[in-house]
């Protein structure tokens, strides 16, 4: 998750949203990624997007069996969607998303995919309501 979190602060000193997110297998990092949305104009391109990118192509497939994701936010409705079809073996997150997470929203995960709520929780929901404080 530190690896993420170093990511999240790439993201914040670029003005785009603190989310940062890494893929792993047997302990190696294979992606990591940040918000790319302000840089790229594109709304789909969270951390979260641009790592399951990174992810298949560096293993060569779509499916990321095997992987675990570590994001320091919950996932949005779209991304939970993309990590659905992944089939992502687990995802450990860092602050959840009471407002646009996709619990709340009612989005759901594949069945096989185990999830790890609040690691690093803190630095995580500190990073972003500092950025918001910061925009405002």
């Amino acid at each position: 998750m530190q690896k993420a979190f170093q990511e999240a602060e790439d993201a914040f000193d670029k003005g785009e949203i603190p989310v940062g997110a890494v893929v792993v297998i047997n302990n190696r990092i294979i992606a990591r990624s940040h918000n790319l949305t302000e840089l790229l104009n594109d709304v789909t391109a969270h951390a979260e997007m641009q790592a399951i990118t990174a992810a298949a192509n560096f293993l060569g497939g779509k499916y990321l069996k095997n992987c675990t994701l570590y994001v320091t936010l919950e996932p949005c409705q779209m991304c939970a969607g993309a990590l659905y079809w992944s089939q992502i073996t687990k995802i450990v997150c860092g602050a959840s998303d009471e407002k646009r997470g996709f619990r709340a929203m009612g989005s759901q995960l594949h069945p096989k995919t185990e999830i790890i709520f609040g690691i690093m929780e803190q630095e995580c929901s500190n990073l972003m309501t500092t950025f918001f404080k910061n925009k405002r």
